[in-house]
């Protein structure tokens, strides 16, 4: 690897900060929640970006009829009628020494909740005290704004690579992984892959999955005005909650303590809950939704096994549930867990990369208590794959999201030097 490559990189990385932040609060402004027609925007503003920046571009409308019947197909939670894929490919001399890196991250968010509990619009992409804020800064846009940058680093810097450099953008990646299932079906490949998810610049070498289900409880409506007359679904979803709760603490029993960097590797969570429909009857159906956490390495089926399994003890335990038993549902996306492969030396070239980049703290090492693409790449693409990234996750899915410049600077001075490395300089 040459250093006078990658230092030229890292300089025109410096030069570029202003234009690359000016980048982000674009991108960051466009609303593309998922199942959007501004998720369909975004994309085309990116690939748009792409080819102004001199990439080859992979555009297409992804068949989401073709991709649906395939059985591994990782599923969605929102309803489209339209989606598109994206590549943009930095093309190496084609020497045949010159191993190929993939770039992926995602384009779509999650929607920006209580609008009171932002102290800003969520999409105005407004710079506060060194850092960007709105709704997908650090949930991926500003790791995907820094991989373009990177390449366009490279490219402005003169250095010519032996390999290729793709940079993917993807859609669908909150709610099943849509977007990189379609680009591995579409036969894009890579020798290795960073997906710049927010790490806070630390390396994540593997995540845990996430399944998503759906509960639904009956009960017997009456007026509320003879309450005891009738089963109350809210009074019914109790015992089975604290079924679930107890469900959680069981499957973390055995944690490796240094995998449990925010406490729970694996969690089991209901994200929304919907009953009844007249305030002056007893509600006769709750509908729960919510994500079961799977542990890495575990099998989907057995975990999927073990909620079956609490729900229906907690059944058992009621005389109405018994009757009346709950059901669960496996919908929207499905994520298994995900590692990269023990044999590669992704993370240390990461990691070096990384430490020229900036000197500014050590990276520590954990395992993401939540899914990602990282799973599609590793296991139907056989794509070495880790996570290093602008942003804390904590602050991903929450008002007030937020992602240091400083640290999309870093990211992108890092991902230029990894492209040298990996790709080598012609």
């Amino acid at each position: 690897m040459s250093e006078d490559a990658r230092v030229r990189v890292l300089q025109q990385v410096d030069e570029m900060v202003d234009a690359m932040v000016a980048e982000l609060q674009r991108v960051v402004r466009i609303p593309s929640i998922s199942g959007t027609d501004e998720e369909n925007g975004a994309q085309s503003h990116m690939a748009s970006l792409f080819a102004s920046g001199g990439l080859e571009v992979d555009h297409w409308q992804i068949d989401l009829a073709e991709m649906q019947r395939q059985d591994d197909f990782p599923g969605m939670e929102v309803e489209r009628e339209e989606a598109w894929g994206l590549v943009g490919r930095l093309p190496g001399t084609g020497t045949a020494d010159g191993a190929s890196l993939m770039l992926n991250g995602h384009i779509d968010v999650v929607p920006h909740g209580d609008r009171d509990a932002w102290t800003a619009d969520p999409f105005s992409g407004t710079v506060r005290d060194g850092a960007l804020m709105g709704r997908g800064t650090c949930d991926m846009k500003a790791g995907l704004i820094a991989a373009h940058w990177a390449v366009q680093a490279i490219r402005r810097a003169g250095v010519r690579l032996r390999g290729d450099v793709l940079v993917a953008s993807v859609q669908g990646e909150e709610d099943g992984g849509l977007g990189t299932y379609s680009l591995l079906r579409r036969g894009w490949r890579a020798d290795a892959c960073v997906i710049p998810e927010p790490t806070d610049l630390d390396l994540v070498p593997g995540n845990a999955g996430a399944l998503t289900f759906r509960l639904r409880i009956r009960g017997h409506a009456t007026h509320a005005s003879r309450r005891t007359a009738g089963v109350s679904a809210i009074e019914k979803f109790w015992p089975v909650w604290r079924a679930l709760v107890d469900l959680e603490a069981l499957r973390h029993r055995d944690v490796d303590p240094a995998r449990a960097k925010f406490g729970l590797t694996h969690p089991l969570s209901i994200g929304t809950i919907h009953a009844g429909d007249w305030a002056s009857s007893v509600p006769d159906l709750l509908v729960a939704e919510g994500r079961l956490g799977v542990a890495l390495g575990e099998d989907v089926a057995a975990a999927r096994a073990a909620l079956e399994h609490a729900v229906d003890e907690a059944n058992g335990r009621d005389p109405w549930l018994l009757d009346h038993p709950v059901e669960v549902e496996w919908w929207g996306g499905q994520f298994a867990s995900g590692q990269l492969a023990a044999d590669s030396d992704l993370l240390q070239r990461v990691a070096g990369a990384h430490a020229m980049a900036s000197t500014a703290r050590a990276q520590d090492t954990w395992i993401a208590p939540y899914g990602s693409d990282l799973r599609l790449l590793t296991g139907i693409g056989g794509i070495p794959t880790l996570q290093y990234g602008p942003g804390d996750v904590r602050l991903a899915h929450g008002p007030d999201e937020s992602v240091p410049i400083a640290d999309v600077v870093v990211t992108a001075r890092a991902l230029g030097v990894l492209a040298v490395d990996i790709c080598g300089v012609a």
